[in-house]
């Protein structure tokens, strides 16, 4: 069952994300609790998906979210400009000076180093974006006037209060009926969940939202946490994988989602902060199709390599329509995506090809 997607000529766009865009503050090589200075990067798991699309792959995209009208939010709304991200889509939200009705998000993110691992501090509590409600969103003029040929969406941002995910309902039943392709990356956080009914409530949620995607990623706690299909002896480490085991979750998930056309998961196992093996397998079409494995992959920067994968799939099934090629899109863009800082890829469709095509490191002059 090939992927339904319109003609790039129908539609003013690409790919559209929904999702909530907080400033990074990233203490570089120190750590949060002894810096003295951060560097400022825009980030957010559906956001991120949409910049890779822009900046790497050069689909033009665009980002359905909202921020507080003070420098704070401009100051993101400029980021994302410079990351060539249309914006028009933006629900700017009255300051009140103090960000009592509504604030933009913070997130805190440290790297890690060997055997002291990665941290994020999130301090995005009442934000303007987790506060959009049904109706806020224009979305018959989304896709219905304008177009999109993606839609991409997560577990994330239907994670934040008890009204998006009702936002992600309204936006993905308008996806479908103006028959735009939905992804979603069910991208299970515990700590979001924890206040609002925990891993029940997370079922309930997406579960609900599952029956409207077309494209569904994810790992192999994404699909037990949100889609409460468990497999005995799976375990999230690849060296620990029976990959055979984690291949008979996802054909219970088709069976159980009719409509889902692909799904698609990274597959890594953290040896150190700074040392990683990564994969990755798409089921289409009835097939299983694995990216070029890599055993040691060195990372600089972890955070964004999920979302980054995602951008690549996206691309490859966009522009080939092959499922074998679109994983290794994915995998190959998220890797490059870990050599650098920040949550957003630096690569370019040049670089990200040359890694598919079996490229070495070697200095480019």
């Amino acid at each position: 069952m090939s992927l339904p997607i319109k003609s790039a000529d129908s539609c003013v766009f690409s790919e559209i994300s929904l999702g909530e865009i907080m400033l990074r503050l990233d203490p570089g090589d120190t750590r949060i609790r002894t810096t003295r200075a951060f560097r400022a990067w825009e980030g957010g798991g559906e956001y991120n998906v949409a910049r890779g699309l822009r900046k790497c792959f050069g689909l033009k995209t665009a980002v359905v979210t909202a921020l507080v009208d003070n420098e704070v939010g401009r100051l993101i709304e400029d980021l994302i400009l410079q990351g060539g991200v249309a914006t028009d889509f933006i629900k700017w939200a009255a300051d009140d000076g103090i960000g009592r009705s509504a604030r933009n998000g913070l997130n805190f993110t440290e790297r890690g180093f060997g055997v002291r691992g990665a941290v994020g501090v999130s301090d995005r509590g009442n934000s303007a974006a987790s506060q959009l409600k049904p109706a806020d969103l224009d979305w018959e003029r989304i896709f219905g006037q304008l177009g999109a040929r993606w839609f991409h969406t997560g577990g994330i941002y239907a994670a934040l209060s008890d009204t998006t995910p009702e936002v992600v309902l309204e936006a993905v039943r308008a996806a479908k009926k103006h028959g735009t392709i939905v992804s979603y990356d069910l991208n299970y956080r515990p700590s979001l969940w924890k206040s609002i009914g925990g891993q029940q409530r997370a079922r309930e949620v997406n579960r609900e939202i599952a029956k409207y995607v077309d494209v569904m990623i994810g790992n192999e706690e994404d699909f037990t946490a949100c889609l409460g299909l468990e497999v005995e002896g799976l375990d999230e480490n690849i060296s620990n994988i029976e990959i055979d085991k984690f291949k008979a979750m996802i054909e219970r998930a088709v069976q159980e989602f009719p409509n889902f056309k692909a799904t698609a998961t990274t597959l890594r196992t953290v040896k150190s902060a700074t040392v990683n093996s990564w994969g990755a397998i798409c089921w289409h079409d009835g097939k299983f199709h694995e990216a070029i494995y890599r055993p040691d992959l060195e990372i600089y920067d972890r955070v964004g390599g999920g979302d980054s994968f995602a951008s690549g799939l996206i691309y490859g099934f966009l522009t080939t329509g092959d499922a074998a090629k679109a994983v290794n899109y994915g995998a190959a863009h998220g890797a490059l995506a870990m050599t650098t800082p920040g949550d957003t890829s630096m690569a370019t469709l040049k670089e990200v090809e040359k890694l598919m095509a079996g490229g070495s490191a070697r200095v480019v002059r």
